[in-house]
């Protein structure tokens, strides 16, 4: 890649990560559909994308823990939570970078931008339709992050929005289901990214280099802002996006 390409994609990548760690998710299902757009190739981006949200999501939660957002320290009620739901999320990932590996090209790619549509839709969806909160359950939240984790591995995106959300809905403060999201994110992440490393013969440094760069600066500025933000009006704005992103994969794929 030349260096005003990296450039770009750094700043794609910060963008993405900012509205991703504002939102609760969304940064696999932003940044992925566009380098897809761009002609990269799905297995050379997801490693890429895995590495750039481990380093995202844990210097998003080292600062939602000094904001207070949530509390990590060890034996915690939200360190316990992320822990079970990254151990789980590392099974999901794991089966996904075994189907990443073994199905066509094409099956992965139109899995791929059906999900991102259908999270897209499920958002835009969500705004309008009066949901209830329900009681805690252990058993929902693992379930909810094999599904998110094996998407994420598969994809690169897909995790946020379905373990925020997911979370929010079982009862979980907001503010509090996003920091945990980012910790659990970054443990899955990291087993993902090993397991390609040890499972292909990936070598795209470069495009790894540059999100990772702008996804660690987002990281930062989306926690303060999350103290802050309207969370209607941002889930608009990502369902939005991401449901027009998931159109134009399926466009260009068929």
């Amino acid at each position: 890649m030349g260096p005003w390409l990296m450039v770009l994609i750094g700043l794609l990548s910060l963008i993405c990560g900012y509205v991703s760690l504002t939102f609760g998710g969304g940064y696999g299902l932003g940044i992925m559909p566009i380098l897809f757009l761009m002609g990269f190739n799905i297995r050379e981006v997801v490693p890429a994308i895995l590495l750039a949200h481990l380093t995202m999501g844990l210097l998003a939660s080292l600062t939602h823990h000094r904001l207070r957002s949530a509390d990590f320290r060890w034996g915690s009620e939200d360190a316990k939570l992320a822990l079970v739901l990254g151990s789980c999320g590392s099974i999901g990932v794991l089966l996904a970078v075994l189907g990443q590996v073994s199905l066509p090209r094409t099956v992965t790619e139109t899995y791929v931008s059906l999900m991102v549509l259908s999270v897209g839709l499920a958002l835009l969806a969500g705004l309008r339709v009066k949901v209830f909160n329900t009681n805690f359950s252990w058993k929902k939240a693992i379930l909810l992050s094999l599904l998110a984790s094996f998407n994420k591995g598969l994809g690169g995106g897909g995790y946020g929005p379905l373990l925020t959300g997911g979370q929010v809905l079982s009862g979980v403060e907001e503010r509090r289901a996003i920091a945990i999201t980012c910790l659990s994110g970054a443990t899955t992440c990291l087993v993902g990214f090993l397991a390609y490393l040890l499972a292909t013969a990936w070598s795209s440094w470069g495009l790894a280099f540059s999100l990772t760069i702008g996804a660690a600066l987002s990281a930062p500025l989306s926690a303060y802002t999350v103290r802050k933000a309207n969370p209607r009006l941002l889930r608009m704005g990502m369902g939005f996006v991401i449901t027009s992103l998931g159109i134009a994969m399926l466009i260009k794929l068929f």
